[in-house]
């Protein structure tokens, strides 16, 4: 006990001291010609002349995440010719290359039209505004971290695909899905699909990864098993970032921002290019949509901006469809329901638009190593534990973001089966959609997660404590958003939209604010699966 109380404070001090010696000078404050011609020179690609979508299309898919980019293949598979609207940029891969830029420090490529930031190490950044790939929107009490990218989520989310346990499932869900339907056809599917597989050994072994064995050995001690994860990553990538075949990234904590070597199998190496592969969906990123309609007859009008990535807008254009198909995201999605409900444009939506949105229950976690032996910071999260003592929760454990060198601390992202719930609203005079998440929500969770990892550094007998300086809760962000248009609720059981047949919610926003204690990327997905088949096989 004197050897922790000996570290307690010295410990936390070297985490500030040393992040805060490391920072860059402050960098350009807007957008700056200077930069836009280093970036065009590093990622050329992403400044290409962009095409345009045509004017009518059968069906249009708003986004390409997860649940739009399954969508975008299972009806090219039908048959139904489809435009894949994006508002961020299509960025490439390469071997050597920094495609995207890092956490530690990051510039004008890793966020959407932002000058600073200030992640879960609490060390504020700075950077010339550029189109990026991470959006992180601050509403009162909560910043909300989403994609902006072709592949949406799949390019900055952590890899962790899990499946919940069906009490939980069907405690959030409330009979609106059947659990074993998923269990049995579309979880497997989309495990297939991706390629889903725990770390594999040698991986875990690696000296990246010293952090993920420091972890699970920590959860041992303190009664609990850790269960492997299920992960995106091309292990082949990450063997060879260890042999020196190619540049460090997912070894080298690259994840929030992206992995420029593709290291990370997303969505742009599966469900989208399998539905170009068809000929009959064609993907257009630059295009972001301001406002959607249904017009009398009963065709759906989209109206879009073309975004240079340096945040030009080089036109605006209406587009039509028969059939619209809602993939943009929690935020994104319920924003153009509640705007288009508060402008008279869908005028048939029902009460339940905007409602059911919470953030899963997210919550970062940092805890005293129990020695110190430079953990490295590879990304990949190779396990969790599960902890009911209080509300459910599981920890996964994680790497430092933004500070690539030994801290002393290992760190979880905390996931809580938490009941709050908000709305969003509406503010005709900007214009504007937003929410309002409470303190007392943040506070609820916070405790719970802090429980159970306080228990995990005295049992394991951690050699510092973050806590007095706030480093082992931060619940101020979530990279999970969930909710805004709930399945059952806001649409019927497959995403349909009440009032306005042929509108389909199918991302996120579907989801009543948790996927029960896991990362909800594998149950977006799975859930589209079972959706468009549903909607493909009746034909509306």
């Amino acid at each position: 006990m004197r050897r922790r109380a000996f570290f307690k404070a010295a410990g936390a001090a070297a985490l500030l001291g040393t992040a805060a010696a490391t920072l860059p000078a402050a960098g350009p404050a807007a957008a700056d010609p200077a930069w836009n011609l280093l970036f065009q020179s590093w990622v050329p690609e992403i400044f290409a002349p962009l095409p345009d979508p045509p004017e009518h299309s059968p069906a249009i898919v708003i986004g390409s995440g997860f649940g739009a980019a399954v969508t975008a293949l299972r009806l090219a598979e039908a048959g139904v010719a489809n435009t894949v609207l994006e508002r961020g940029s299509r960025w490439p891969n390469d071997p050597w290359r920094e495609i995207f830029t890092g956490d530690d420090l990051p510039d004008g490529r890793g966020f959407w039209h932002r000058t600073h930031f200030t992640g879960v190490s609490k060390v504020p950044m700075t950077f010339a505004s550029f189109g990026g790939v991470l959006d992180c929107t601050t509403y009162p009490g909560i910043d909300v971290w989403r994609a902006a990218a072709v592949g949406g989520g799949s390019v900055i989310f952590t890899g962790a695909m899990v499946a919940p346990e069906r009490r939980f499932f069907d405690h959030v869900f409330g009979g609106t899905v059947e659990y074993g339907e998923l269990d049995r056809v579309y979880y497997p599917r989309v495990r297939e699909m991706l390629r889903l597989s725990p770390m594999p050994g040698d991986i875990y072994a690696a000296r990246p990864f010293a952090h993920s064995r420091a972890w699970d050995d920590q959860v041992r001690k303190a009664g609990y098993q850790p269960t492997p994860n299920d992960s995106i990553f091309n292990w082949d990538i990450l063997r060879g970032e260890l042999a020196g075949t190619t540049r460090a990234s997912a070894t080298a904590a690259r994840s929030n921002l992206g992995n420029s070597n593709g290291a990370k199998f997303d969505l742009n190496q599966n469900y989208l290019r399998y539905a170009e592969g068809t000929g009959r969906s064609a993907i257009f990123p630059g295009h972001q949509v301001e406002s959607i309609a249904q017009e009398p007859g009963g065709r759906f009008s989209v109206r879009v901006s073309k975004l240079a990535p340096t945040g030009e807008v080089l036109g605006t254009r209406t587009l039509t469809c028969d059939r619209l198909f809602l993939g943009a995201g929690s935020i994104g999605t319920s924003e153009l329901l509640v705007r288009a409900q508060a402008t008279g444009t869908l005028p048939n939506l029902n009460e339940h638009i905007g409602d059911g949105w919470g953030t899963n229950g997210d919550v970062v976690l940092g805890r005293g190593a129990s020695a110190l032996a430079g953990f490295g910071q590879g990304v990949p999260s190779a396990s969790r534990i599960f902890d009911e003592s209080g509300l459910p929760l599981t920890l996964e454990s994680w790497y430092i973001p933004g500070i690539p060198f030994e801290t002393g601390a290992l760190a979880s992202l905390g996931m809580v089966l938490d009941p709050a719930r908000t709305r969003f609203g509406y503010d005709a005079a900007a214009n504007r959609v937003g929410l309002s998440w409470p303190t007392k929500n943040r506070d609820d969770m916070v405790a719970a997660a802090r429980a159970v990892d306080r228990r995990i550094a005295e049992r394991a007998d951690a050699l510092l404590e973050y806590g007095a300086l706030g480093y082992d809760a931060n619940a101020l962000f979530t990279a999970h958003p969930l909710g805004g248009a709930v399945l059952g609720r806001a649409t019927d059981g497959y995403g349909r939209v009440h009032g306005h047949p042929g509108l389909y919610v199918m991302d996120g926003a579907a989801i009543p604010g948790s996927t029960g204690t896991v990362n909800p990327s594998l149950t977006i997905a799975a859930l589209a699966e079972r959706n468009i088949e549903a909607i493909i096989r009746s034909g509306k």
